[in-house]
């Protein structure tokens, strides 16, 4: 199918995409890298009057920097970026690692970081990454500029806190502290390569070998991507045995209603959260031993 005609636009800099997208926020749409937007609307389940594209803005949207220990990173960087970056490879490797596992090497050349999580797709892998990691989301409009915590920022199918007008600028994730680390388990569906189920977990050991913090954050199984807090509360305090593990991994899903399709039924899905689950958490168990 084709599109909705619709008008076009390529500002300069961030202040004119900003002022195109408060003039008519309700029939606007920014553009990054179009993987997600794009067949949406040759399928015409969006249909903007215009469309801004950010292709021009790179130099001041993307790229990967230090910041406190640890990363700010411009919404524009694509999935490659991320996936070879020193800084991201040395301070995030579990961010590099998902980005370097998404779609193909055309996707991960054109795909965004900012575009896939202000996407919001239920079944993305960047969401539950930066649940895990405890990212903020800066956002800009002509109002001024914000941090959204990532534990707010996804509400809904395709819903995000940003606020008609505002873009999606830059995304921050904080250092780690000594002996934590981060894995993602992933169960793709082998069609579309999207997530069936996906687990983000983090783990944080105090000096007695206890878990300290305990992140777990999972995509593909809701209407939005959540933060597993009954596994979570059931991981901090404990001495991270298999069995402690395996104990929190069985609450992942606990609260949510599983989405069903015609690949995977609702029980399905949820015994899959419980698997994967148990399967991210042993990981970044190793890594922050390690």
């Amino acid at each position: 199918m084709f599109p909705r005609p619709f008008d076009y636009q390529a500002p300069d800099s961030l202040g004119e995409a900003l002022t195109l997208l408060a003039a008519d926020p309700d029939e606007t749409k920014a553009l990054a890298g179009g993987h997600s937007l794009l067949p949406l609307m040759k399928l015409r389940l969006v249909a903007p009057r215009l469309l801004v594209d950010l292709r021009r803005l790179r130099d001041e949207l993307a790229g990967v920097r230090g910041a406190d220990g640890g990363l700010t990173i411009g919404a524009l960087t694509t999935y490659h970026t991320l996936q070879a970056d020193p800084l991201v490879v040395e301070r995030c490797p579990v961010l590099g690692q998902v980005a370097g596992a998404i779609g193909d090497l055309q996707v991960r050349n054109r795909g965004t970081i900012g575009g896939s999580l202000a996407h919001a797709d239920p079944a993305g892998d960047l969401p539950a990454v930066a649940l895990a990691l405890d990212a903020e989301l800066e956002a800009a409009s002509q109002q001024g500029r914000r941090r959204i915590p990532a534990r707010d920022f996804f509400q809904g199918l395709y819903t995000t806190a940003l606020a008609p007008g505002e873009l999606l600028t830059a995304i921050h994730v904080p250092g780690a502290a000594a002996r934590t680390g981060a894995a993602y388990a992933k169960f793709r569906n082998p069609a579309s390569g999207y997530a069936v189920v996906g687990v983000a977990a983090l783990l944080g050991l105090d000096e007695g070998g206890r878990i300290a913090a305990a992140r777990v954050a999972v995509t593909g199984v809701g209407e939005v991507a959540y933060r597993a807090t009954a596994a979570e509360s059931a991981l901090v305090g404990q001495t991270p045995t298999a069995e402690a593990l395996a104990a929190a991994a069985a609450h992942a899903a606990d609260g949510v209603d599983p989405l069903e399709d015609l690949y995977a039924s609702g029980p399905y899905r949820a015994h899959l959260t419980r698997l994967y689950a148990g399967r991210a958490l042993t990981a970044a168990l190793e890594r922050a031993r390690g």
